[in-house]
């Protein structure tokens, strides 16, 4: 079946970097967009980023863009999320999902249709 785990979030201060990997297994990862997403307490998801298949092409959401580097090794079956510069904003529960339906590099993240999302990893940044 299809899993994805995400690992790597904690707590940090605001200015400092994370990395998070999601690791993907029960389907071929190297055939599929993925993306990231995220969550904060009250709020409802923000699509944070997404990759195509061979890592080539990537979009961010405005609100991470320049900070945030999405990533993926698919001989390792893993999705990673650089984020740098870390803002108290960007405390949220982190997610990778899977694309099904991809909508084109000009439409909004959201746009795009996902079928599996990951548990989630909680990043937390606070002074």
């Amino acid at each position: 079946q299809v899993q994805l785990v995400e690992s790597g979030g904690g707590l940090v201060q605001p200015g400092e970097s994370l990395r998070l990997s999601c690791a993907a297994s029960g389907f071929t990862f190297s055939r599929y967009y993925m993306s990231w997403v995220r969550q904060a307490p009250g709020k409802g998801p923000e699509w944070v980023s997404i990759i195509n298949t061979d890592g080539s092409g990537t979009r961010y959401a405005d609100s991470v863009k320049g900070r945030f580097t999405i990533s993926r090794d698919n001989a390792k079956n893993t999705l990673y999320l650089q984020m740098n510069a870390l803002k108290p904003e960007d405390t949220a529960l982190y997610h990778c999902a899977r694309v099904v339906v991809f909508t084109g590099w000009g439409t909004a993240l959201s746009s795009n249709k996902y079928d599996y999302w990951g548990q989630g990893t909680q990043v937390t940044v606070s002074s």
